[in-house]
């Protein structure tokens, strides 16, 4: 990984960049299926809201549980420690 020149810190991608990436992927193509396809698929932005306001509120989802077990991201507070 890069260092940054002004702060020193590792640069990469944290857990909550890759859970926002993922959210914002499902959105999209949840929206263009339920357009496209089937109105059913607009179960899909849903879901990924709620796993969104599960990390907010409790500061996990299971998302975020399987992306720390399987990959070796982890949260930015957990890096900035």
């Amino acid at each position: 990984m890069s260092t940054s020149c002004e702060t020193g810190q590792k640069s990469g991608w944290y857990l909550e960049r890759v859970l926002f990436a993922m959210a914002g992927t499902v959105s999209l193509v949840g929206g263009a299926l339920a357009l496209l396809v089937s109105p059913w698929f607009a179960l899909l932005p849903v879901l990924a809201g709620i796993n969104q306001w599960l990390f907010v509120i409790v500061g996990a989802c299971p998302a975020s549980f399987v992306l720390s077990r399987v990959t070796s991201l982890r949260s930015a507070a957990e890096l900035s420690r």
